[in-house]
């Protein structure tokens, strides 16, 4: 599986019946001579690694590309200058492509070394493997433009250029402003260390910052005219924390002191963190923070300090389509899973050694996983797309298999021949869905 196969799954909303592996065997040629030229792309926006709402040379990479390829160009949409959305033809159906590029924070890491070698202390990486999201799904968004030129087929194929899928979520502010009403579709993928295209959900999620307010004072000599801002927050992490053997599964909740104090011979004023609630159930996401606001309230209670909190992101849990993922399904078998060189396998097993006791067979990668419903406990902001437009995704496996997402393993991944190889493929299957009868 390449890059440009699996850009070829992406494609599925585009073939006809009656034409079907002609067309697709025709798509497939087509992807393959663009190989380098995405991988290419791909490996730009994988040395740029730009955070979330900060991806201006990523979102500028590929609205070159798409304009090149003359798709419509709407830059800035939802307020949000790295969003855009990049359409051609008209009528229906709208077929809608979502694709990221944002980085994680800290995981700068040399690519295809098996070893932990940063290389530029704190800065970011791709983690997550949003340069090959962004760039298959505009492969395949291409190919889709490109077949409805060729055989003069109505309908309008639109990319979804989606920022700050890690930290910001990006797609709820487009699905509220009404980006995605008039869409029939939209298709998505995800790079993982696994091929699967089942129908499949997450975890609905709600974030803040709480942001804790003391009285300065001299930490030895007039302690007692002190309120330190870093006990509340240490005071409410406390009582979560003893909160979270009485919650329910697959209650996640994490947190992160983001601002502590200036020095220790100082009585902290400020201090904040920043909390994360995840649940399959968004209103036991609710919930639950509700909870935590008590648990805030409490701390105030006894630290004799002011809180004020700050709701920064939520996202709905992902609605599955089983229709769709049927479709999807079949090609991604048709098209096969990774095949590693050598060269790379010697890689992937050496990358291996670095899980620990989480090691899985490098073969697996060439594995299909069984079509059936599955759960994951993470969470992106494409649960919000799907609760308003029919849609679908699959993982494809850019990563060695046992590699967990968010690490430096998987950036050394990312911007491998390994890499390369899936989001060739996620384009593939995304191109060949059989629901592309509605393309007539």
């Amino acid at each position: 599986m390449k890059i440009t196969q699996l850009c070829f799954l992406l494609l599925f909303p585009v073939l006809a019946f009656a034409q079907k592996d002609k067309d697709k065997e025709k798509i497939i040629q087509t992807l393959n001579t663009k190989q380098d030229h995405y991988a290419e792309v791909a490996m730009q926006i994988w040395e740029f690694a730009e955070m979330g709402y900060l991806e201006e040379k990523s979102s500028a990479l590929l609205q070159s590309e798409l304009t090149k390829a003359g798709f419509k160009i709407e830059k800035g949409v939802a307020g949000i200058p790295t969003a855009f959305v990049a359409s051609y033809g008209s009528g229906k159906p709208v077929i809608g492509i979502l694709g990221e590029f944002d980085a994680l924070p800290g995981l700068s890491q040399e690519a295809f070394v098996p070893e932990r070698k940063i290389i530029n202390e704190g800065a970011p990486g791709h983690g997550c493997g949003h340069n090959l999201f962004g760039t298959g799904s505009m492969a395949a968004a291409i190919e889709v433009k490109n077949w409805l030129a060729q055989n003069k087929k109505s309908g309008t194929i639109r990319f979804y250029g989606t920022p700050a899928e890690e930290a910001g979520d990006a797609k709820v502010f487009m699905v509220r402003v009404g980006l995605f009403n008039d869409v029939d579709a939209v298709v998505s993928w995800h790079a993982a260390d696994r091929n699967n295209a089942g129908p499949s959900t997450n975890l609905a999620t709600k974030s803040g910052i709480f942001r804790f307010y003391g009285v300065a004072a001299h930490a030895a000599a007039a302690p007692e005219r002190g309120r330190s801002a870093l006990d509340g927050v240490e005071a409410m992490d406390i009582m979560v924390n003893m909160m979270r053997e009485h919650t329910t599964e697959p209650t996640r909740i994490h947190y992160v002191i983001l601002k502590g104090g200036e020095a220790p011979n100082v009585v902290p004023a400020y201090a904040e963190v920043e909390y994360l609630v995840r649940h399959r159930d968004r209103e036991e996401v609710r919930s639950l923070w509700n909870r935590i606001v008590k648990c805030a309230e409490g701390a105030v209670l006894g630290t004799e300090t002011k809180v004020t909190v700050d709701v920064v992101g939520g996202t709905f849990d992902r609605l599955p389509n089983e229709t769709l993922a049927k479709a999807m399904y079949q090609n991604l078998v048709s098209v096969g899973g990774v095949k590693y060189t050598p060269e790379e396998k010697e890689f992937a097993e050496k990358l291996s050694l670095t899980f620990g006791n989480k090691k899985v067979p490098v073969e697996n990668a060439e594995r299909i996983e069984p079509f059936g419903y599955s759960h994951t406990n993470a969470s992106a902001d494409t649960g919000d797309v799907s609760w308003v437009v029919p849609t679908v995704s699959m993982t494809a496996a850019t990563y060695v298999p046992g590699t967990p997402g968010h690490s430096w393993q998987a950036v050394s991944c990312t911007g491998s021949t390994i890499g390369m190889k899936e989001r060739h493929d996620g384009g593939r299957k995304d191109y060949d869905h059989d629901y592309h009868g509605s393309f007539q």
